[in-house]
This record gives C-alpha cells, sequence and structure tokens, in this order.
C-alpha cells in the first residue's frame, strides 16, 4: 500500500490522484492497522499565490503526545528539540528515524505491519506493508483523495487559532450558538490568507458579539486567553478603491496597501508606476503611492533635479504625481539630443545610504542654440605643495583643437575636458577628480545640480558622460555632449572637486564598474585636506 504526495498533489493508495488547493494541515493517513499514530501535512505556497506546495510532515503520537515534526532541509523537531539524525536509526517513542543524503526516513510497526514515511523537502511517500491478502483500512486523503478534502482538513488551534472558539470561555456561550460554522469559516479563510491584520481575532469577536446579541453574556478573559485587545481596526485610516488598510510591517499602526490585483500589473514589470504624460508644456509622472510605500520610500522625500520642485499625492486616489512646465518652472530638465530630441529629467529620492532614480523623458522640439565658452581659473596653495590646476576645454578628442571664448559649441556636441595641474612631480603624486557637476549658479551649493562625475567615477545615469583618465598622473581627461537647463538662459557652472594621491605603493586612480559606482579600492587618503575647486562657465 503506497501514497505519493509531491508538490500539490496527492496520489492515493487507490492511484487516485487529486490536488490541495490551499494552506491548510491535513491528514494524510491514519489506520486501525498501526495504532496510536497519525500522519498530516501541511501546504504552503511558493512562487505562485495560487498554488500550494507541500511543506512538511507531522507524526502525531497519541502516546505519549508528542508531535515528530520533518521539516525542510531535513530537519527534524521532536516538538520543540531539534533533533541530531544520521544513517543509524535512532529509536524515539516507538518510531526510528534516519537521515541521509537523500531525505529523512520514519519508520514504525504493529503486529504485522510496518509503515514506512519517507520526506526529501518535495516529497512524502507513505508505505504500509502487512500480510498478504490484507489491506489496512486507510483514513484520510492517502485512503481515498476523491473524497471532500474538508473531511481531511484540520483546524486545529496551534496552526490557525480557530479552535480557540471550542474552549473557555466560549464554552458558555455553545448551548445557544453552534461555534461549529464561525470555526469552519476561520479555518476555511486562514487556509487560503495569511493570519495578518487581526484576522483570526475577527472571527473570534464575532462569536463574542454575536453570544452578546443573543444572550447577552460577557465572556470575559477571552481577549487575554487569544491574545486579541480590543481596537476600531483601521478606523479613521481612508484607503483608495485599490487599496486596503492592513498592519505596518514595521509594527507601527496600519497603513494602506496595494490590492493584490491591481499590484500585479505593475509588479509584474518591477514598476512602481512611471506613466508619464507628455502632452503639454505641463509635464506629469505618476506614481502608485502603496508601491512607493512597500519599498519604504515616502512620497514627501521625492523630487526632481530641481529639489524645489516636489512630488504631490492626491488625498483621494493616493496616486503621486511630480510635474515641470518647460516654460514657466522647468525644474532642471535637461535637453538631451539622440535620434530624437528628448527634454530629461529625474524623480530622485535621498534615503540614506541609497540613492534611487526614477528617469522619465518626453519628446521635445529643439530650439537653435549655440553655446560660448568663457574660463575661470582658480589656483590652490597648500603647506606642502603650490601648485596651479587649469581646465581647458577642446572640440576634438587628441585635445588640440582648444575652445575659447569665440568658439560655438552646439548643443549636443561632444567635448572633450582636462584638467591639468602644474608644479607637481608627477612620479610620487597624482592629480584626483573626486567630482564634477553643472550648476546654474556660481555656489557648489546650487539648489540646480547635475551630476557629471561621483566619487571617481562618470555619472552611470548619463550614457555621454566619459572619464578618460583619472588619478594616473597629473593631469585628468574626461569628456562628455554639452547640454542646457531647460528654461535657464544664464550662465551655466561646470565644476570640479580635486584632491592630490601620493603614489607610493598605491593605487590613486578610482576602479569604476561598468555602471560607473566605484569599486572598493586600495586608494590611500588624500594628502590634501582641503580639496581644489576648478570651474568653467558656459553661457546659453
Amino acid at each position: 500500500t503506497l501514497c505519493t504526495v509531491t508538490g500539490p498533489t496527492v496520489i492515493d493508495i487507490h492511484g487516485h490522484v487529486n490536488s490541495v488547493q490551499d494552506r491548510c494541515v491535513y491528514s494524510l493517513i491514519k489506520t486501525p492497522s498501526i495504532p496510536d499514530i497519525q500522519v498530516y501535512t501541511t501546504f504552503q505556497e511558493r512562487r505562485r499565490k495560487d498554488v500550494s506546495f507541500l511543506d512538511r510532515v507531522i507524526l502525531s503520537l497519541d502516546n505519549p503526545g508528542v508531535n515528530i515534526y520533518l521539516e525542510q532541509g531535513g530537519k527534524v523537531q521532536l516538538d520543540n528539540i531539534t533533533m541530531a539524525l544520521n544513517a543509524t536509526a535512532q529509536l524515539v517513542h516507538s518510531v526510528e528515524l534516519s537521515k541521509d543524503q537523500t531525505g529523512v526516513t520514519a519508520k514504525m510497526s504493529h503486529l504485522n505491519y510496518t509503515m514506512t514515511v519517507f520526506f526529501d523537502g518535495y516529497t512524502a511517500q507513505i508505505y504500509i506493508k502487512g500480510p498478504i491478502g490484507q489491506a489496512p483500512l486507510v483514513e484520510g486523503l492517502c485512503g481515498n483523495s476523491s473524497r471532500p478534502f474538508s473531511e481531511a482538513r484540520l483546524s486545529e488551534s496551534k496552526t490557525t487559532g480557530c479552535n480557540v472558539l471550542k474552549e473557555a470561555p466560549f464554552t458558555a456561550c455553545h448551548s445557544n450558538i453552534d461555534p461549529e460554522p464561525y470555526v469552519m469559516a476561520c479555518t476555511n479563510t486562514l487556509c487560503k490568507y495569511p493570519a495578518v491584520d487581526g484576522l483570526s481575532c475577527q472571527f473570534l469577536e464575532a462569536y463574542a458579539r454575536a453570544c452578546s446579541l443573543y444572550s447577552n453574556l460577557t465572556l470575559d478573559g477571552w481577549r487575554s486567553n487569544a491574545n486579541c485587545y480590543p481596537q476600531a481596526f483601521c478606523q479613521d485610516r481612508f484607503c483608495s478603491a485599490h487599496e486596503f488598510c492592513g498592519e505596518n510591517s514595521n509594527g507601527d499602526g496600519t497603513r494602506c496597501y496595494c490590492r493584490a490585483l491591481f499590484a500585479s500589473a505593475y509588479t509584474a514589470q518591477n514598476s512602481l508606476g512611471g506613466v508619464v504624460n507628455c502632452s503639454s508644456n505641463a509635464r506629469t509622472l505618476t506614481l502608485v503611492g502603496c508601491l512607493l510605500e512597500d519599498q519604504g520610500i515616502s512620497y514627501t522625500n521625492l523630487h526632481l533635479y530641481e529639489k524645489a520642485c516636489l512630488a504631490q499625492m492626491d488625498p483621494v486616489t493616493h496616486m503621486v504625481t511630480i510635474t515641470f512646465d518647460i516654460e514657466t518652472n522647468p525644474c532642471g530638465t535637461i535637453i538631451k539630443v539622440g535620434v530624437s530630441p528628448l527634454l530629461s529629467n529625474s524623480q530622485q529620492v535621498t534615503r540614506c545610504p541609497l540613492e534611487e532614480l526614477i528617469g522619465f523623458t518626453c519628446p521635445f522640439v529643439i530650439p537653435d542654440i549655440t553655446i560660448d565658452f568663457s574660463v575661470t581659473f582658480k589656483v590652490k596653495s597648500g603647506s606642502i605643495w603650490n601648485y596651479t590646476v587649469t581646465m581647458m576645454a577642446y572640440t576634438d578628442p587628441g585635445h588640440t583643437q582648444a575652445v575659447g571664448k569665440d568658439t560655438e559649441v552646439h548643443l549636443n556636441q561632444k567635448v572633450w575636458f582636462e584638467l591639468k595641474a602644474d608644479g607637481l612631480d608627477d612620479k610620487n603624486v597624482a592629480l584626483v577628480t573626486d567630482s564634477c557637476f553643472a550648476t546654474n549658479t556660481p555656489s557648489p551649493n546650487s539648489s540646480l545640480i547635475y551630476d557629471l562625475i561621483m566619487n571617481g567615477c562618470a555619472n552611470p545615469t548619463d550614457k555621454t558622460m566619459t572619464v578618460e583618465s583619472n588619478g594616473q598622473g597629473t593631469a585628468n581627461y574626461f569628456s562628455f555632449n554639452m547640454f542646457q537647463f531647460y528654461g535657464n538662459t544664464g550662465d551655466i557652472y561646470l565644476q570640479c572637486r580635486l584632491n592630490l594621491c601620493l603614489k607610493e605603493n598605491n593605487s590613486c586612480a578610482p576602479s569604476c564598474n561598468p555602471n560607473g559606482r566605484r569599486r572598493r579600492s586600495a586608494m590611500s587618503k588624500y594628502k590634501d585636506e582641503n580639496p581644489a575647486m576648478v570651474i568653467m562657465a558656459w553661457s546659453t
């Protein structure tokens, strides 16, 4: 007599096949041929919410009233005690337990019958061997899986808490109100849905309230026994039509969660919303508020390049929008030219130590704009070295065609830059460009900042930005396509922070991943405690 359970499927001793659809505890086998033991199993979801898989096997011994749990990963527990097993069988309360590389085996006998239970984390097989011609009587899913599953389903209090309704003080009301419908409703629900948001307490509360209405009985003490406490759960918490109210996972009150069907359209694409309206001068990005909360992102921390351009949440739909107007309030929008001209901006959130970017673009008819350069220099004098830093711009990669005040440089034209320190020994000291960024004012603390070099590496979000050389000598080289802040007709300031690095047994060149982020390196601390600043301005 053989029964196999694998995945959600039960193949009973008659060869009938059926599948478990929920996350309940079920009786697999109970037979008078081997009394005092019953085999249960539990099911849990894995990659899909709508399919449950075999999760563990429970050997319940009536005498002496203990449970042996065969868990995932070959773990075996005797009630709450984890057991150490090997290939040599150990006798535990009349059950022989052993474990090898294939799985865990439990063996028990009574008179002429022997039952063997094998479990490897995915499949359970129960084999009963007895006298020829004397097939054992078997109850449970293995006996006849074609019968209604509800007959083999358990509602034990250890699993769901629903059987509390059969205990005191609820027993005082049993003569007036039958608890079985409430137990069944509780069990059926918790087999398909996790016990969160006070769900199990809702059924106990409903029975206690029904008891009070029907017989004016007050069931004192039931809340403390069941760890259910009076509360108007989610009272005054407004959620939109695509949300529901539930317990905050951090234990701090409640919050609005996305409904599963609504969220699935976004989670399948690993998206937070990201719908962009480019139909007018006012361009809008829309995100889903509850999905942002799932990622621990508060909409109040979201802004565009211009930090004053903040996100707003609709009080009814809880959708988050952030808007810029290309004519009156561009919010730091950058014009980029590729196959088609685009307006580019990025919604940012600072969540230490991580900065996340949600970039978006809109098509744009580009104006006829040229750019002239003017160059300013700053001299750095230190207590150890005196040196002069210059910044030069070139229109060719060989750095032979220098940009002057009368040179016209067009939007999206590639320009090459050289940062050079004179007065240093390049055998012992290297110049390191720590950061470069564009601002709309001479101040490095401008509210409008666009990063080009960060931590010595190119900004990975700007595909035109390339760092050709950094920290290898006393001259550094990089290039990018020229741009302007839309709606800003004044100067744009390219500002670079520079440091010095001793070459002694150290690599001074930042090591960058392909995505532009710096790898961990052996670079020593910069010798310069106060970094130099070099500024170049261009006019639009």
